[in-house]
């Protein structure tokens, strides 16, 4: 730490309780009053530096009072900085530092030691030494602290805009490019042996330093001078991740309630309110609101689990709406990088019909479908007007849509969810976004298990959620032996199932009769080159095929029984069933349940339409494509 020395003369101040007394010989003739200290001084050499000092005490002398006494309650820096003004008005030996530089200079201009009233006076001693404080970090750093106890002077002195500026401009640069020193630069010593001096190497080996090396120096500050820090770096061109870098440190230091897992499984929702009584809600509502306008405004600068740390912290602490709306906004234009942990925001308030804040994430997610609305349509729709996968734009909206998968799972155990709610929240989500839909079979499956009091046609209407054409085989294994689940939907997984594996089958079949011909000499060139080993190359087809056959097999089995199930919930249902399951191509004869005026469960226009329907229809009468 910088520092210079003033004065010569020996020390004469020595304390008495609260008196400060000068032993010089003399009697003391003046008295001065600052706060609850008394200094016992002399006349002359404190009015040939001060021009207040002198206005005061010749105003006292006018009275004829046999004893002088000045009462100086407003000096900057109280007692302890006049103390050192009166060593430099003695001549005896100080020191300037970055701690006492700031509210000596202060002083001195409230005390008028100015040129006119000797040179080298105090006031430009303070200057000089300031500015060779403004040269280094380290010192910069002090000074900016300290100008928290006499802010109101340090801002007329322009004080506290000179550190603001030498900071900034320190943190922009390259810090390996200079010698500043940095936090506790005077008596460094990296791990490998190199010593630094004053903050200068005096090895030639290279210290790597981050890009985060001022967050920790400048996290003290108070949040006016941080924010006037964080505003002056950012008019000078530092990249916002940067930016963002420094406020995510200085939050997670001064909001106690951010750095808590403040979820309901880890049962400390409770105890992060009560950590509010450490430091006051209001202060911490006020903090929050005025970091969260610091943010950078750029998408993806700051980290979407943070932003989400701020909504939760913000909700606890009930900060205002329109702060609650900016980070909501803020998380919606980046939800693909957001993760579940993080979207788990429990409901605050006293009345409150879901343990999580499912309306929270709702706007959320109505925001992020709104901000890339017309980036998804243009990549999405081709020359016939049908939507077709775009790698670039899919991504995001893929990782969305399996985030409010596995969100939707993860709050549907709530017996206290409506249908209405969760049909809302899934609905947004557009169809295409899924390539596979076993993460909405399973959020449907988890709430069909915990409210078992729903009617048929609400379970009809939850599950055109879902397409059982774009079930995995694992998914399709589940739903087949589902109970939960409506007869037809079980129906038209079995049927799907079928059609893929008969396609799959035919495919096997055709790469068989290749294999076969590829052990003719007069095959194509392709085929030619596997010549080498076309014998345990048709026994693998084969192989593949006889698992395939096996596996309708199974599933035409599970079928059968699945149908003796139904045989038993009464002639009227399984009249309409058998219908179905002859187009299913199971049944060969004709079933005595059979009747012709009962209407098809399979007919699309039986089916009510959605933006992702459960099935297009047994037979296809649209014309949509089947997987």
């Amino acid at each position: 730490m910088a520092c210079m020395k003033l004065g010569s003369k020996p020390e004469v101040f020595h304390l008495d309780g609260h008196t400060w007394l000068c032993s010089t010989g003399l009697q003391s003739d003046v008295i001065i009053e600052i706060g609850e200290m008394y200094f016992h001084l002399h006349k002359f050499p404190l009015l040939s530096r001060s021009k207040v000092l002198e206005n005061l005490i010749g105003e006292h002398s006018s009275m004829d009072e046999k004893r002088c006494v000045l009462q100086l309650h407003d000096v900057p820096g109280g007692a302890k900085t006049f103390l050192l003004a009166a060593k430099f008005c003695y001549g005896v030996k100080m020191e300037l530092t970055a701690l006492n530089v700031v509210s000596l200079r202060c002083a001195a201009e409230y005390l008028g030691m100015s040129e006119d009233y000797g040179e080298e006076n105090l006031i430009t001693q303070t200057e000089n030494f300031l500015n060779e404080v403004f040269g280094s970090w380290t010192d910069s750093v002090k000074a900016l602290e300290t100008c928290e106890e006499v802010l109101l002077q340090a801002e007329e002195l322009h004080v506290v805009s000179r550190c603001i500026n030498s900071l900034a401009m320190k943190a922009c640069a390259d810090p390996s490019l200079f010698s500043w020193p940095m936090q506790g630069g005077s008596d460094m010593k990296n791990p490998d042996g190199t010593l630094f001096w004053n903050g200068i190497r005096t090895s030639a080996k290279p210290h790597p330093m981050g890009e985060d090396w001022w967050y920790e120096d400048v996290s003290f500050l108070r949040l006016p001078l941080y924010k006037r820090l964080i505003l002056e770096v950012g008019s000078n061109g530092m990249n916002p991740g940067r930016v963002a870098g420094a406020l995510m440190y200085y939050a997670k230091k001064h909001l106690p309630l951010l750095g808590r897992q403040s979820s309901i499984e880890s049962g400390n929702y409770a105890a992060s309110r009560s950590t509010i009584s450490a430091t006051s809600e209001a202060d911490q509502r006020s903090f929050l609101e005025e970091l969260v306008e610091l943010l950078p405004d750029q998408k993806g600068v700051t980290p979407s689990n943070f932003l989400l740390r701020l909504l939760r912290t913000a909700m606890i602490v009930h900060a205002s709406p329109s702060c609650r709306e900016n980070l909501e906004k803020r998380v919606g234009t980046q939800l693909d990088q957001a993760s579940l942990q993080d979207l788990l925001i429990p409901n605050s308030g006293y009345s409150v019909e879901t343990l999580y804040d499912i309306d929270c994430v709702q706007r959320i997610l109505d925001h992020f479908m709104l901000v890339d609305r017309d980036d998804l349509t243009s990549n999405y729709i081709d020359h016939e007007g049908q939507m077709t996968e775009s790698l670039h734009s899919l991504t995001p909206i893929t990782m969305v849509a399996n985030l409010i998968d596995s969100y939707l799972a993860e709050v549907a155990s709530d017996v206290n969810l409506k249908l209405a709610k969760f049909q809302s929240l899934a609905a947004v989500v557009p169809e295409y976004a899924r390539p596979i839909d076993d993460g909405i079979y399973r959020a449907i499956d988890i709430y069909l298990k915990a409210h078992p009091w729903l009617t048929d046609s609400e379970r009809e209407q939850l599950c055109r959620l879902m397409n059982c054409q774009k079930f995995s085989l694992e998914a399709s294994t589940h739903a087949a032996q589902n109970e939960r689940l409506p007869l037809r939907v079980i129906v038209q997984v079995l049927f799907f199932e079928q059609l893929r594996l008969r396609t799959s089958v035919s495919g096997w079949f055709f790469v068989s009769e290749n294999l076969d011909n590829s052990q003719n000499p007069s095959g194509n060139l392709a085929l030619a080159r596997n010549d080498l080993h076309p014998q345990a190359g048709a026994i693998h087809g084969r192989i593949m095929v006889d698992v395939m056959k096996e596996r309708v097999s199974e599933l035409e089995k599970e079928y059968f029984r699945m149908k003796q199930e139904i045989e038993k919930l009464g002639k009227t249902r399984v009249s309409g069933w058998n219908i179905l399951l002859r187009k299913f191509g199971f049944s060969r004869s004709k079933s005595k349940y059979e009747d012709t005026k009962a209407s098809k469960p399979t007919d699309t226009k039986e089916l009510p339409t959605s933006s992702a329907p459960l099935i297009n229809g047994g037979e296809n009468q649209n014309n949509e494509p089947v997987d």
